[in-house]
């Protein structure tokens, strides 16, 4: 669903001019595309914990790329994700892993706790896209929500 809902976005992102991803405004993050990095990183930041991989500095603070580099770093990450989550043993999911925050403190979770934040977050701030976009004029967002997902995948 989350890979599904983020082509979605994209897609419908890329067919308006880039300079409006990069308008500020009033939100968590200053613009759509930083909102967006943000997300990404937070995937990265996840997927790397569930993998048990050497955490590295949260995106934000390392990219250099541009706003088409976000979108497709983006789909590129939730397509990462979700072949993890796709190939993950079914009992996998219910151990816990071992990893760290970003300010170094130890932290134990159960995998699928892990992962249904993940997704949880990612949608919480694909909300916050939409509410950006319609600030900025572009008012015919995708539908993401989960039912439509599975009406979808289900015909």
């Amino acid at each position: 669903y989350n890979l599904w809902a983020h082509t979605r976005l994209v897609n419908w992102l890329k067919n308006h001019p880039s300079n409006l991803l990069e308008r500020e405004m009033a939100s968590s993050f200053p613009t759509i595309a930083l909102t967006l990095l943000h997300i990404w990183g937070a995937e990265k930041v996840w997927h790397e914990r569930l993998c048990q991989a050497p955490l590295e500095p949260f995106l934000s603070q390392t990219f250099q790329g541009t706003t088409e580099d976000v979108l497709q770093g983006l789909l590129k990450m939730s397509e990462t994700f979700a072949t993890y989550v796709e190939e993950l043993p079914e009992d996998d999911f219910h151990t816990y892993c071992d990893f760290k925050l970003l300010n170094g403190t130890a932290d134990r979770r159960i995998r699928s706790t892990m992962i249904h934040h993940c997704m949880n977050h990612s949608s919480y701030h694909r909300g916050q896209v939409v509410t950006m976009a319609r600030s900025v004029g572009l008012t015919d967002p995708p539908q993401m929500d989960y039912i439509l997902y599975v009406r979808q995948k289900n015909a």
